[in-house]
């Protein structure tokens, strides 16, 4: 099916599951929001998507998908996780949410045919996101720039962290870089989305959204460098204007990267490594070493574990950490064995870029920007549906006149 027979209500769809990871903890905001109003909010746009899809698609037609067949597994392994209830009752009730995710993840694959339609929905969603960055740093600069974030980008409009702000700008960076180079769109319309991002990127100051746009664009234009023309010299412009940078400004970019930060804190990633070092440490029982301690807040004795990975093995044990690890391999696997083209390089940008972010970022196991990441992956690397066969033209039946239908000849 054509992205021109894909209603408009799935790109609305889309843009409330976009607004349901936003999650409810960040920056303090201009206007102080209560953290169980933004929940409600993004609670109610979740039921809304799922109550949306449903009337769409009230046939429930579905496209087989190893991606969300193994989602659902990691579903299934979450709920067997929290029954036991060590994390609370908020584990089921996040387990409910991933169900509902999940749920309109099937529903909307009916509108997956390997072509740019929920690319164009990404990029708009996390664009008016972006916008709305702007406008709280725009209208309260001091609130936008916090001492607290040791003056990184944070949204002053609704509470959103660096990471989170310069993931958004990373990915749609890199998906309107290759629709460009894919002459998907125009220059003028790409500016307006890349300068903009890559402002914002700049001001969060962060690493892995920086490199994780890098390689995966680097990955992405490579792979279609054999066929494109477009392709090579953005590629050979991007090593000249790169190799310039590196040299000219080599000072600069070290201070960027550094962040004003001491050696023993940037070894160990920010205190990262020091969380991940007591959650290895810490005892398990059987049952939570393979199905772990059910659905939480990502964190571990109060602090955020910053690593999918690491967050998937804590609430969803080995088990879940494998499932994980098999719809990545199996997407990227996917991308690796199809034919060149514009699809394949986007869904490798966004593979790569998971891939990457999840080292220091956690997400991959719950309903999150990561898994609709990779969902715009799948949905690229799926077939084309197959048109419906043409019909045979009706032959018209040949009118016999009454005297010679007579039944015997006179």
């Amino acid at each position: 099916m054509s992205a021109d027979h894909t209603p408009k209500i799935v790109g609305t769809v889309w843009g409330l599951l976009v607004l349901n990871t936003l999650g409810s903890a960040g920056a303090k905001t201009i206007v102080p929001l209560p953290r169980s109003l933004i929940q409600m909010v993004t609670m109610g746009a979740l039921a809304t998507a799922f109550a949306l899809a449903l009337a769409v698609n009230p046939r429930l037609r579905i496209r087989s998908s190893a991606f969300l067949l193994l989602l659902t597994l990691l579903l299934v392994s979450s709920v067997i996780s929290s029954v036991h209830l060590e994390s609370g009752f908020g584990a089921l009730f996040r387990c409910f949410r991933l169900a509902l995710f999940v749920g309109t993840l099937w529903l909307l694959s009916r509108w997956w045919d390997g072509g740019p339609t929920f690319v164009r929905h990404h990029i708009r969603m996390y664009l008016a996101v972006l916008g709305t960055v702007a406008a709280g740093l725009v209208a309260s600069p001091g609130a936008a720039l916090p001492d607290l974030y040791g003056g990184r980008l944070v949204g002053a409009l609704w509470p959103l962290t660096p990471p989170q702000i310069g993931q958004y700008a990373a990915v749609i960076t890199g998906l309107t870089v290759l629709l460009l180079v894919g002459r998907r769109t125009d220059r003028a319309g790409a500016a307006v989305v890349i300068v903009p991002s890559l402002v914002l990127l700049a001001l969060t100051h962060t690493r892995t959204a920086t490199l994780g746009l890098l390689i995966g664009l680097a990955l992405a234009i490579g792979s279609l460098v054999l066929t494109s023309a477009a392709a090579r010299r953005f590629f050979t412009w991007a090593v000249v204007i790169g190799a310039v940078a590196a040299v000219g400004f080599a000072s600069a970019l070290q201070t960027w990267f550094l962040r004003g930060q001491s050696q023993e804190n940037f070894s160990t990633l920010t205190g990262r490594a020091k969380v991940w070092h007591a959650l290895l440490a810490a005892p398990r029982t059987t049952t939570e070493h393979l199905f772990g301690a059910g659905l939480g807040d990502k964190s571990f004795d109060g602090l955020p574990i910053d690593n999918s990975w690491l967050a998937v093995y804590n609430e969803q044990g080995v088990i879940g950490v494998a499932v994980v690890a098999a719809f990545v391999v199996v997407l990227g696997a996917v991308a690796l064995l199809r034919p060149p083209s514009l699809s394949r390089a986007c869904a490798i940008f966004l593979i790569s870029y998971c891939a990457i972010a999840s080292y220091t970022e956690a997400g991959l196991g719950d309903a999150s920007p990561y898994l609709l990441h990779l969902t715009v992956a799948a949905s690229l690397l799926a077939a084309p549906a197959a048109a419906a066969p043409l019909s045979a033209p009706e032959v018209p039946r040949r009118r016999v006149p009454r005297w010679a239908r007579r039944s015997e000849v006179i």
